[in-house]
């Protein structure tokens, strides 16, 4: 009988023994794949739909200043009263002066890169189902009340709460479907669910209080509670997610051992790539429209051009999560989408778009298609290697508002976009490209520090051998 030092001995850890048990009750069940995806479906229908206009709201809220200012907004502030068929129209000139505007694009970053990550952490302890309804109500009051702004301090005000109560959304949402779906699963619906910001460039409007009522009481909290399940399809839905993606479902919250994952250098590289690709990410969400302007169209037409690009990017970020999880992969569909940004960077930068406006324009379609798929990937790609609930909801929550890293990228690019570079805007473009080439460095330097930490992590290694009690 062989013997050897306890160096030399595989010891599984509890985590991947209460794995290989949940994959062996899953297969017990005798789950069929028709069952499986009948489960998936209920998610996809019942969850995705109301998330996405959740958030589809939350966009249009935050965004809408680009689409404005194109329309002289930072000159007219536009007052519309519905009443009825009829619309009452009221101007009032805001007084934006200097880079104001751009001061009021900036202040929304400060609250959602502050407060994320806190009311993130809401979102475990009572569930996205609870805590974003509520969020929802906060950021479609403030655009309410934006209507009765008159001047630039009003708006900031607002701008700045508008910040907090928006900020849990990506990183909840993240969290929350990574408790109903597998790895392999996640990304394509997040995909689903970004789309729906990612399309809202293309439109203007407000967000709806009485929808955050509905959700309230629409959405589940968890599997295990959803009253729309049978008790078998319960049991599924547990078995699934305790096999592939967490080590315990519906965890407790314990704040000191969630943070635990920011000791492995791996959660840092990520944090770089997340905010490096946040800069040219806020650069396309903010001053498209911008950017769109300076090939010296008429503003209505400006406005419909960013229509187009806006759903080329959408079609690409679905393209892309949905082929990443198909093939489980995430590092190559990424620089995929980088390389395309890129591009549309380097031609905006380097070009006259006023000459070549087709170029510039075509340039637009690869801003966008480069843009929105790095953030739902890299989300997806952290949350699939956090297993535990209460960690992967943290590290959601801080890398999320990678989302508070990659939204402080939206500080970066919102001091960039200066108002003496207009309508080029060539050293915010070229910085903004800067950014993307940089991830293109940080992404082999995240397969490199993932392959030395795993080495240094094992039970051989004598120099620096760590576990986790």
């Amino acid at each position: 009988m062989e013997t050897g030092s306890a160096s030399d001995q595989k010891v599984e850890s509890p985590e991947s023994i209460d794995q290989k048990y949940a994959i062996t009750r899953l297969e017990a069940m005798d789950v069929s794949p028709e069952e499986e995806a009948r489960l998936r479906r209920i998610f996809d229908w019942n969850l995705l739909p109301p998330l996405a206009f959740m958030y589809l709201c939350n966009a249009l809220d935050k965004g809408n200043v680009g689409n404005a200012k194109t329309d002289g907004w930072d000159k007219v502030f536009l007052l519309h009263i519905a009443s009825g068929t009829e619309e009452a129209h009221t101007s009032q000139d805001i007084h934006l002066t200097g880079n104001q505007y751009y001061l009021l694009v900036m202040v929304f970053y400060v609250p959602f890169c502050l407060f994320g990550t806190p009311i993130s952490i809401l979102v475990k302890r009572f569930s996205a189902s609870r805590i974003l309804p509520l969020m929802m109500i906060g950021f479609g009051s403030m655009s309410l009340l934006a209507g009765a702004a008159k001047n630039f301090e009003e708006i900031f005000a607002i701008r700045f709460f508008l910040g907090i109560f928006e900020s849990p959304m990506l990183p909840g949402v993240v969290f929350y479907l990574s408790t109903f779906y597998k790895r392999d699963e996640l990304a394509s619906r997040v995909g689903l669910f970004y789309a729906a910001a990612s399309i809202s460039g293309a439109f203007s409007g407000g967000g709806s209080v009485c929808f955050a009522i509905f959700a309230w009481f629409w959405l589940p909290k968890s599997p295990s509670t959803w009253k729309k399940l049978t008790e078998r399809q319960k049991a599924i839905a547990n078995a699934r997610i305790l096999a592939d993606s967490s080590v315990v479902a519906n965890e407790e919250l314990n704040i000191r051992d969630a943070f635990r994952p920011f000791a492995d250098p791996m959660y840092w590289v990520w944090a770089l790539i997340s905010l490096s690709f946040g800069v040219p990410l806020a650069s396309v969400n903010n001053f498209l429209p911008q950017i769109v302007a300076s090939l010296g169209y008429s503003t209505v037409r400006t406005n419909l051009l960013t229509v187009a690009p806006n759903i080329a990017g959408t079609v690409a970020l679905l393209l892309l999560t949905f082929s990443s999880d198909h093939f489980r992969e995430r590092s190559m569909h990424i620089c995929i989408a980088l390389a395309i940004g890129l591009t549309g960077f380097i031609i905006l930068g380097s070009i006259d778009p006023l000459a070549h406006r087709g170029v510039a324009y075509f340039a637009c379609f690869l801003l966008t298609s480069g843009a929105f798929a790095p953030s739902v990937l890299v989300s997806a790609w952290y949350s699939n290697n956090t297993p535990q609930e209460s960690r992967r909801a943290v590290v959601a929550a801080v890398m999320g508002s990678l989302l508070a890293i990659a939204n402080s990228a939206g500080l970066i690019s919102t001091n960039v976009f200066r108002a003496q570079d207009e309508p080029k805007y060539v050293p915010a473009l070229a910085t903004s490209g800067m950014w993307l080439d940089k991830v293109t460095a940080d992404l082999p330097l995240n397969h490199l520090v993932s392959w030395v930490w795993r080495i240094m992590s094992s039970p051989s290694c004598k120099y620096w051998n760590i576990h986790e009690n």
